[in-house]
């Protein structure tokens, strides 16, 4: 299969034109080596089952013979044996040249005070599953950072990917391995990643045996709570209601080691001092590296989920998320949310390095785009109301699972998720 370019490969070029070594952070199965090897000029596979042995002995003997080889040099999973860290550190040191080494890691190690920060010497790229403009689902029409820099005509653009054709895609999620396989078999990525995580993944993570149907019991509750802010407390009591002589601490520890492999993370909450701080939600909103995994964690179909809107609702913005952080960052934003204790909310605020910020709702359907557009002039409203430094968001926009592009009378831009790109 012909290698399908993705929006972070510019970001891994460039910050290899500046740093001695790149540390590519992600999931399993989203690319991470893929992407190293279209750079790298020699590879080093530390999970080669032929050779890993012997590698982890040498990187605690004699490191600096796995770095031989010409450079830019790949090492991938190297938190197979963290020494090579301090040893990638040393030759960038002693080099002094950008473009050295290309680091992939799919989980991240415990914490251990010999190894080197990595600052001055380390970027930091993390990736992500592919997103719908990668896949070629959403035809591009649509370009977010346009947008941002004032081209706002889009009205009328179109996409087919309809109601059931997002359901589809949700489902088989962004793992560049799916786009190979025939539709049944592509629905099985998920799957058998979540059983990989629960099984094996969990405990060899660092060590510690975890009982694979407690993982599983909290992947769905997880799953669950997917794109609110509901605490963990609410989450904790969803697990012990199904195992009893479970502890707080463990299922804790469990959502801990699910951060450190990539599954799941937290959109962090916007405070732009609006009103009284005290006003301000500051909890994050849960979320997974793709939605496909909360689906897999669910056990629903497609079809299943087609006909629960409210569950379709919510993991159809937790694919929004995926989508707009790769987006948002291409273009130098991060993603955040906001809610207040007055029941105000935005789904999404694109902040960005200059200062910029955009907000964002996401409707799965056309029915509730007045009740967002509403959510966003309230707030927009609310801003300049209170005379915020931060001044006007640049833009308003309702992502939807709709079929075509519009701007309402209130300059709202109505944008199809299938139509997006960066």
């Amino acid at each position: 299969m012909e290698y399908i370019k993705r929006i972070i490969d510019k970001e891994i070029e460039e910050k290899l034109s500046v740093m001695g070594a790149v540390l590519i952070k992600g999931p399993k199965w989203c690319g991470k080596t893929t992407s190293a090897k279209q750079i790298a000029k020699s590879v080093l596979e530390m999970q080669n089952p032929d050779l890993q042995e012997n590698y982890i002995e040498l990187a605690n003997t004699k490191p600096s013979l796995l770095l031989e080889g010409e450079k830019p040099r790949l090492i991938d999973e190297w938190q197979l044996a963290p020494k090579l860290w301090n040893a990638v550190r040393y030759s960038v040191d002693k080099l002094a040249i950008a473009g050295q080494y290309i680091l992939t890691g799919s989980a991240t190690p415990n914490e251990d005070a010999s190894l080197h920060s990595g600052v001055g010497r380390f970027a930091f790229v993390t990736m992500k599953p592919m997103t719908l403009y990668e896949s070629l689902d959403s035809n591009g029409k649509i370009s977010l950072s346009e947008i941002l820099n004032g081209n706002r005509d889009i009205d009328g653009i179109k996409t087919d990917l309809d109601y059931e054709k997002i359901a589809y895609v949700l489902c088989r999620g962004g793992w560049p391995n799916s786009l190979k396989l025939d539709e049944r078999r592509a629905l099985q990525v998920s799957k058998n990643y979540l059983d990989v995580l629960c099984d094996s993944d969990i405990s060899r993570v660092d060590g510690v045996s975890r009982n694979p149907e407690l993982a599983r019991a909290i992947l769905k509750a997880y799953a669950r709570q997917v794109s609110t802010i509901d605490s963990t407390k609410s989450l904790i009591d969803d697990v012990v209601s199904n195992h009893i002589d479970v502890s707080e601490r463990t299922i804790i520890d469990y959502l801990n080691v699910l951060r450190k492999l990539y599954i799941i993370e937290e959109i962090q909450a916007w405070n732009p001092n609006i009103r009284s701080k005290t006003a301000i939600r500051t909890s994050p909103k849960k979320s997974m590296i793709d939605p496909s995994l909360a689906v897999a964690a669910l056990g629903v179909s497609p079809k299943e989920l087609m006909l629960d809107i409210r569950t379709f609702g919510l993991l159809f913005e937790n694919l929004v998320n995926r989508d707009l952080s790769v987006y948002a960052n291409s273009i130098g934003g991060t993603l955040k949310h906001y809610r207040d204790r007055y029941a105000l909310e935005c789904d999404n605020v694109l902040h960005f390095s200059d200062g910029r910020y955009a907000l964002i709702e996401t409707k799965l359907g056309g029915t509730r785009i007045n009740e967002a557009e509403k959510h966003l002039l309230e707030l927009k409203k609310l801003i300049e109301t209170n005379n915020a430094k931060i001044g006007k968001p640049e833009f308003l926009m309702v992502i939807t699972g709709t079929d075509m592009a519009y701007t309402t009378s209130n300059g709202v831009l109505v944008v199809p998720i299938g139509c997006l790109k960066n």
